[in-house]
């Protein structure tokens, strides 16, 4: 390839490149997908008491349900920031569990789930339901686009909405 041919090159590749960007003024989206799920964070307190977790999951009249595996909870510790600006953060265990029952698709309309646990010695605990509507959120600026959450958070009085 000659050198204008050459220069043609570079000229559309940069051109390409400017278009797929956030345009000036504006932040990068992160590369990153929403995961449609119900996500359930048992409490610090009532995590002893339960060793497994079963969900439902009911909307726009589809329902989902599955055992879902429990995992240790964490909590973000801020590290600071360098002069520089970079941050960091570090995660500690706060005795939570945290579990995801996967769906196939997640709207803003009302949803209904339902969560039956079983104690470590094998006995079922009593089943929680919680009828809400899951919420959408600009959380990396309305470029990005629009993610919507459904999470809740199940202790020894019952199921609730998380913020």
């Amino acid at each position: 390839m000659g050198k204008p041919g050459l220069l043609f090159a570079l000229m559309t590749t940069a051109g390409l490149a400017s278009a797929c960007g956030p345009g000036p003024g504006a932040a990068p989206c992160p590369a990153i997908a929403q995961a449609t799920a119900v996500s359930v964070t048992v409490s610090a307190s009532y995590a002893p008491q339960v060793a497994a977790l079963h969900i439902k999951a009911c909307q726009d009249g589809e329902c989902i349900e599955g055992d879902v595996e429990l995992h240790p909870g964490s909590a973000s510790i801020d590290q600071g920031c360098t002069p520089e600006g970079v941050c960091s953060a570090t995660a500690s265990p706060d005795g939570t569990k945290f579990a995801n029952l996967f769906l196939q698709t997640l709207t803003e309309s009302p949803m209904s789930v339902t969560a039956s646990a079983t104690a470590p010695d094998g006995s079922p605990l009593p089943a929680q339901t919680l009828d809400f509507r899951p919420r959408g959120d600009y959380p990396f600026g309305e470029q990005c686009g629009r993610f919507i959450t459904a999470s809740v958070l199940l202790d020894a009085a019952g199921l609730h909405e998380q913020p």
